[in-house]
Parts: structure tokens; sequence; C-alpha cells
């Protein structure tokens, strides 16, 4: 493990696989941290030259709760610490709206995007009416549980939610990935908070804006973030869609083999169309 400084903070990463590999960045969803990629990172191995991080409230990064700052700035300094002039940005849920600004204030500094069930500011407002009773229960369950003070039962609450999947029963994934999952997120809901971000304007009517090679993944049991996918899916021009059958929120977490599959097969796609482009 490295640090790096983005303004007062000092941002933990790692780098793993080949020197000589195409940089990929992974940007960890807003429950989990860069442990998360673990799975992924065994999947990829030594091909790719892979960057995990922790943002800002998360793991073992270090920073002044007071201090402004832009989540795309901290991206970049861990960019420019693994001497990455450009990368692959494989970015889960409140990861892939930092992905998206990245893509859009610097292009030049992403190769192509896989985006898991990514977070898309300025959408239509979320409604959890339209969802089954289901959600719904769990939906208030969480909401109860943010207002209170009680910070073990609401890890535990975002674990349904957020790893078993919102349309699953309680604890459907067991064994070390939850465990994994508790500590991540507990880590996170103790710390302080991660100051004042300096905002971008919303993107959802800009991502149609993006110009890379673009994978989106959803597990089917995550049906909250469902619209948001699906517009990502069809606003990026050539952006491929896929659903994951029998997972939820944080498929690479769990394992989903499908799931490293895909993202495997189109980064290796993306590589070889590259490498060729460059020997034209």
């Amino acid at each position: 493990m490295d640090f790096v400084a983005s303004g007062r903070a000092r941002l933990a990463f790692d780098i793993a696989g080949a020197d000589d590999g195409e940089p990929v960045l992974l940007v960890h969803a807003g429950v989990t941290d860069r442990r998360s990629w673990r799975r992924l990172r065994e999947r990829l191995g030594d091909a790719w030259r892979t960057v995990a991080y922790d943002q800002r409230g998360f793991g073992e990064t270090t920073y002044d709760a007071e201090e402004g700052h832009d989540p795309v700035d901290d991206a970049l300094a861990v960019l420019d610490a693994a001497g990455a002039t450009s990368a692959h940005i494989v970015a889960a849920s409140n990861g892939g709206r930092q992905a998206l600004e990245l893509a859009l204030v610097h292009p030049d500094r992403v190769r192509s995007l896989v985006l898991i069930a990514a977070a898309v500011p300025g959408g239509p407002p979320d409604d959890p009416t339209a969802f089954s009773r289901a959600v719904q229960d769990l939906w208030a369950a969480y909401e109860e549980a943010e207002a209170g003070d009680d910070l073990d039962q609401l890890n535990r609450v975002e674990a349904h939610a957020w790893l078993d999947g919102w349309e699953s029963r309680e604890r459907r994934v067991q064994g070390e990935d939850r465990d994994l999952f508790l500590d991540m997120n507990g880590t996170a809901l103790r710390s302080p908070s991660a100051g004042p971000e300096r905002g971008h304007p919303p993107m959802w009517d800009r991502v149609r804006e993006i110009d890379v090679p673009t994978l989106v993944l959803l597990g089917d049991l995550d049906v909250v973030c469902r619209v948001a996918s699906q517009h990502l899916a069809a606003e990026i021009r050539g952006a491929r869609y896929e659903v994951l059958e029998g997972t939820g929120h944080l498929p690479h977490l769990e394992g989903h083999p499908r799931s490293l599959d895909a993202i495997a097969e189109f980064l290796s796609g993306v590589a070889a169309r590259r490498r060729e482009e460059l020997a034209t």
C-alpha cells in the first residue's frame, strides 16, 4: 500500500499486476472500499495493472473533514501516482458518478468505462412506491435506521439492501463476503464527514457526451438502480448493457462469475481494438 497527497488528504492506494499492463483504475462504491475489488483483480491477473484506492471517508485514507475537495481531482492524483496518463475505469455505484465526471471533464484520461449500478446525479427522484412491497418495506427500514443512532443496525440494513439485493432475502450473501462488507461499510459509517465537495453540473442529460467504449452492468436484484443503468445504456453511444442474474448491487464483491467474465472480456476487447488503432 502507498499514499498520495491530494490537497490535505493522503489517499491510500495499491497497484497489482504487470508493470507494463494496461492500467485499470478501480473506483469503489459508497458502502465499500478498495478491498471490494479483490475478486476482480484475481480474475484479471497479471495481464493488467490494476490501481485501487480508498476515497475520502473510506478505508485507510486520511483527510481533513473541513477541506473542500473534488473527487475527480482525487482520482487524477491516484492516476498520476500510478504513472498512468490514461486508464480504463471500472466503477461501482457512487464511484460510477465519479467515473462519469472524470470521463466528461477529462476525457483524455479515460480509455473505457465499466459502470456497475452507477449513480447518475440529476435524474428523476427516487419513488419507493414504484417498487414491490418487499422493496418498500426495506426502504422504510433503511430510512428508520438512518434516522437512528444505531450504526450497527444501519450497517445490517445496508447489507441487506446493497449486498443481498433489494428484492432478495436477507443474508443471501454470507461468509467472508458479508463479513468484508460489514467491515468496510462499518468503517465508513464511523468515519468523519469527507468534507464539502466542489460540485459538478448534473449529468443526467450530459452522459450522451461521453465517447469512450462503455459497459453497463446491473444485478437483477438491484431494482432501485435499474432506471439509471438503463438511461446510461441508452444515452452513451455504443454502450453495452448486461443484466446479471441472481446478484445485487455489488456483483464483483460477491464474485458473481458472469460479472467478472463480462468485465474481463470487455476490457480485453477494448484493449485489442486500441492496439490495432495505434498500429495503423
